[in-house]
């Protein structure tokens, strides 16, 4: 196909005509289609409804150890989840926390904490001149909420297809005190779906903080959520890496089943090192009795170890890959040789990152919105909501069926199609 940006001003302003047609035909089909958050879909909540079974008033509610999953104690969690956590997030059970059903709760727990009482000792981050924290962009909005509510200056990094841009967030950390953290989905990373090479993650272990109190936010989130069985990316385990670089406090490790078993009663973890694990607990021991253990002994019953995670994982597997590569293969055929938009095809997560046209994200996404399709707010992939080039949009395909995630990518394509135009014509005007 021919590229846009190679056409007459006539030969643009035709092809608007035919694709405007096409948009008043969307148009009055009256859709109702979302695509803008990454929720699993029914058929993927639907795999774990057995769980609800696996523990009932008839059940031993014992742990492996004795205790009573009904009473108060193992305020860390019981032994077999933080076992079970452990294994899905490749470090040892005693570097582990089990949480309650929210891994987001857990860092915005851990930044709170900062912020009112310091990091191991520090200054609390409230008594401190300024708090910075870099922003590997595109990433996790929810990431970039939690720092803007406290106040917290973001710093945008570039992210490439192997990790963020490591001679700037070396810059950054080794130089500025100020600079006390990073968010980092490094795995099938949101939204764009890379995973860091080994050279990246052992970068990061091997950085010279100029603060004491920096931290590495590492929300592996996505870590077991493969699309392909022949095709599945490897991290290296982060905390080893700093434990072999001598800073072996320098990262917090999160995860949880939201988008395993249940979102809304799952269960989280953080995995740190014992001098990061006893300053929290210190803390946790003052904000909670304990979390859910009925709901940790439900989850390790219902899929026993980490063979039984992996089983379930290719059911979900099964589920997302269609869709995903419905949204693909359209994006190929529609939009390859036309140079107004690239996207990267993830072998796991939860999203597929699009760059339209500098200047066009905002106008697709409303375009969308206007024929029924919701997508995530254009810019939300940024700190603070700003895309500096109004480009990036997150694609969220796991949620609607795979026939309205065809309809639905459909109309994202024929709103590409038009914002470019119309773009393109404002700059030959």
């Amino acid at each position: 196909m021919r590229a846009y940006k190679d056409m007459s001003k006539d030969e643009l302003l035709s092809l608007k005509a035919a694709l405007q047609e096409e948009y008043k035909t969307a148009e009055a089909k009256g859709l109702s289609l979302n695509m803008a958050r990454g929720k699993p879909g029914a058929s993927q909540l639907t795999l774990s409804m057995p769980m609800l079974d696996v523990v009932n008033s008839e059940s031993d509610m014992n742990t492996f150890l004795g205790n009573d999953t009904r009473n108060y104690g193992d305020l860390d969690g019981i032994g077999e989840c933080r076992k079970f956590m452990a294994d899905m997030m490749d470090v040892k059970k005693d570097n582990v926390i089990v949480c309650g059903n929210s891994s987001l709760n857990i860092m915005y727990d851990t930044v709170a904490r900062s912020f009112a009482f310091g990091v191991n000792g520090c200054t609390p981050w409230c008594k401190q001149d300024k708090v910075k924290f870099l922003c590997p962009v595109p990433g996790y909005d929810r990431h970039f909420k939690i720092t803007e509510v406290f106040g917290i200056e973001m710093i945008n990094v570039p992210l490439h297809e192997d990790g963020p841009d490591m001679d700037m967030v070396e810059q950054y950390v080794n130089n500025d005190s100020a600079v006390k953290g990073i968010w980092c989905v490094p795995k099938y990373s949101n939204p764009t779906g890379i995973s860091y090479s080994d050279e990246v993650v052992k970068r990061f272990a091997n950085l010279k903080p100029a603060a004491e109190d920096f931290r590495i936010y590492w929300d592996n989130a996505y870590c077991i959520h493969h699309l392909y069985e022949d095709q599945q990316d490897e991290i290296l385990n982060i905390l080893e890496e700093c434990e072999k670089a001598g800073n072996p406090d320098m990262v917090y490790i999160f995860a949880s089943t939201s988008k395993i078993s249940f979102p809304g009663s799952g269960i989280s973890a953080i995995a740190t090192s014992p001098n990061n694990m006893e300053y929290i607990m210190g803390h946790m021991s003052v904000q909670t009795i304990g979390h859910d253990k009925i709901n940790q002994l439900r989850h390790v019953r219902f899929f026993k170890d980490i063979d039984g995670l992996k089983a379930h994982m290719q059911k979900h597997g099964e589920l997302l890959r269609p869709k995903f590569e419905s949204v693909l293969n359209i994006l190929e055929e529609e939009l390859t040789g036309l140079e107004i938009g690239t996207w990267i095809k993830p072998r796991g997560g939860y999203f597929i990152s699009f760059d339209a046209m500098p200047g066009c994200a905002k106008a697709i996404v409303n375009k969308c919105k206007e024929l029924g399709v919701v997508m995530t707010g254009a810019g939300a992939t940024y700190p603070y909501g700003k895309d500096p080039q109004d480009s990036n949009i997150r694609i969220a395909p796991t949620f609607p069926t795979p026939e309205e995630m065809l309809e639905a990518t459909k109309i994202f394509v024929l709103c590409v199609k038009l914002a470019s135009i119309e773009k393109l014509l404002e700059e030959k005007n």
